[in-house]
């Protein structure tokens, strides 16, 4: 079988690897050296690493495009930003991650862009907004409302405008969605997330399929010293050989937990685009492989009694980030700079590798309190 037949999971397992000869290397090693003997093909890692070109050739192919690595995801985000020129209309959701919308913002403030939100899960509202937009920044499913966009509608309404379209594909993981087959330009993640899935470092990617906008970003991450560290993209890649598994234990888990979560006394609402009655559940069907393992409740009783229930549990670790193998929790508003319109009661929800049985048995206890 040649290697174009193989499926995604194999793929994960084998690309960016070195060279297969006697005695070489199975996994690229980890240089940890800044500076490289002229005339090679680096002199300086700031410009890149073989470390990093390894995960860049695994990355790439994922979502269809090249990728360029940065030091973490806003970095990549940022440099993404940059790419605008000055004074650009930009696109947002109106649920973003908290950094990239917090970014926004103050770009908007200081005249660096002109920022204008939107409700992503609202196709004709967002079509309308991009009369003479430069930029539409997408994230789907939103966090942490869950929201579901349709990409590929906007992406056409994007472009008939001539504005460049951004999609943070960070919950749902390039095995779960493919903006670029939906008409994305550009694909964000959070690689600290899903794609290396052990909360253990930071890193982020941009991907495209444009040659001229991967030689931009790498520009972009040089100037803007954002590579990052070979120890890094050694633990990235290493990760990434596991995230189709990952993926489909959690997924198979969340859909479970959301499924027991719907009519329990404490919880008000489950946000989850796996049930049937979930406003994007027809929409994430569509243009996803699956709902994700990403989950959002809304617990009876306020902030304080979402605060309680989070610091109750004693399987699910009460942290912030996702992706990860551990089941993670939190409530969002505990930040400041968190979206006002989400709700106070609000846990969200990263499930990870565990039983679901345990997962259950925690977070049903802790609710009960």
């Amino acid at each position: 079988m040649s290697e174009d037949a193989w499926s995604v999971e194999t793929h994960l397992v084998h690309d960016g690897r070195p060279a297969p000869e006697p005695g070489a290397p199975l996994n690229e090693p980890i240089q940890l050296s800044s500076t490289y003997y002229a005339g090679g093909d680096t002199e300086y890692a700031r410009d890149g690493t073989r470390s990093m070109w390894a995960l860049e050739a695994a990355l790439g192919p994922l979502e269809g495009g090249g990728a360029v690595t940065f030091s973490s995801g806003m970095a990549a985000a940022n440099a993404i930003l940059d790419l605008l020129p000055a004074q650009a209309s930009v696109v947002a959701a109106r649920f973003t991650y908290t950094g990239v919308a917090v970014r926004l913002q103050e770009l908007d403030a200081v005249g660096r862009l002109r920022l204008r939100t939107v409700d992503i899960a609202d196709t004709a509202e967002v079509i309308a907004a991009c009369a003479g937009a430069d930029a539409v920044w997408i994230e789907s499913p939103t966090n942490p409302m869950l929201e579901i966009a349709d990409i590929r509608a906007i992406a056409d309404a994007a472009h008939a405008a001539g504005a460049l379209v951004v999609c943070d594909n960070t919950f749902a993981t390039p095995l779960g969605q493919r903006p670029i087959d939906l008409g994305a330009d550009i694909v964000l993640h959070s690689a600290t997330k899903a794609i290396g899935g052990h909360s253990d470092c930071l890193l982020g990617v941009a991907i495209t399929a444009d040659d001229g906008r991967i030689e931009a970003l790498r520009l972009r991450r040089t100037l803007l010293g954002a590579t990052p560290g070979s120890l890094e993209c050694y633990l990235v890649l290493r990760g990434l050989r596991t995230l189709g598994l990952r993926h489909a234990r959690s997924q198979a888990s969340a859909q479970e937990i959301a499924t027991k979560l719907v009519g329990h006394p404490q919880v008000e609402r489950v946000r989850y685009p796996g049930l049937a009655d979930d406003p994007g559940h027809d929409r994430a069907q569509a243009q996803m492989t699956g709902p994700g393992s990403m989950i959002s409740i809304e617990v009876r009783g306020g902030a304080d009694a979402a605060q309680a229930v989070a610091e109750r549990t004693r399987l699910w670790v009460h942290a912030t980030s996702l992706g990860g193998v551990e089941s993670l929790l939190e409530r969002r508003r505990r930040w400041a700079r968190e979206n006002p319109l989400v709700p106070e009661s609000l846990l969200r929800l990263s499930v990870g590798i565990e039983d679901p049985a345990d997962l259950w048995a925690d977070l049903d206890r802790a609710l009960r309190g």
